[in-house]
């Protein structure tokens, strides 16, 4: 991973910049059907993060599925976020079952080496089926909750539910916001040094617009300010 400089270095509070922004184009989306509000929406909010959830349901059954629309809420307490969408004929996903019957699930972080079967883990399979097992990835032991963790995943977050926010009904788009709470993590060993978590070793993809996912081969830093006096 390599380390650049900031797209304009020489920028100084006040200074106009270039942008090629001019003409817009304006989207009602209260007059758009729900495809087209998505596409704009996934194609809009850029890169998203990616967590790989796996999850179990009262009789010990494994799932895994992967998810988009993930960040982080709070640090005190450590809780994230994972919105799971209703399926094309609005029922709720295995993952979000599973986390309704047990209050337990694991974010899996996604690494390079691992894309191809994490992709194919997004496929509708029968109720029951444990996807890790399908795809040839490797589960073991929690610590806290009972779901599997990915042992191919670099950073694994057992969570608990905290809250869950039902955005929308039952109908294709609407979306149920799990908030888990972050009980315990486990960190790749060389990935975590000196408090500090290396990207280049972890190697997070993120995902994009379509079928696209990116890579994080560039990065950059900026000093945050401080106390501003104008």
């Amino acid at each position: 991973m390599k380390k650049t400089a900031s797209p304009n270095p020489s920028w100084s509070i006040g200074s106009k910049i270039k942008s090629p922004v001019d003409q817009m184009v304006d989207y009602d989306l209260k007059k758009m059907n729900q495809p087209e509000v998505y596409k704009l929406l996934i194609g809009s909010v850029v890169p998203r993060p990616i967590a790989f959830v796996s999850t179990c349901n009262t009789k010990g059954q494994g799932n895994l599925a992967p998810f988009s629309f993930f960040n982080v809420v709070s640090s005190d307490p450590p809780c994230i976020m994972v919105s799971i969408t209703r399926k094309n004929d609005g029922s709720k996903k295995d993952t979000l079952l599973n986390i309704e019957a047990t209050g337990e699930f694991v974010v899996n972080t996604v690494a390079e080496w691992m894309v191809e079967p994490m992709n194919q883990c997004s496929g509708s399979y029968p109720h029951g089926v444990n996807e890790m097992e399908v795809v040839g990835l490797t589960g073991i032991d929690s610590i806290d909750v009972k779901p599997k963790r990915v042992k191919e995943s670099p950073i694994h977050m057992e969570c608990k539910l905290e809250q869950k926010v039902e955005i929308g009904g039952d109908h294709p788009g609407a979306s149920t916001m799990v908030i888990g709470r972050v009980v315990r993590m486990h960190i790749h060993e060389s990935a975590f040094q000196e408090g500090k978590i290396f990207l280049d070793e972890i190697k997070p993809i993120s995902r994009l617009a379509g079928m696209s996912y990116g890579a994080t081969p560039d990065t950059f830093d900026i000093q945050r300010p401080t106390e501003v006096k104008i």
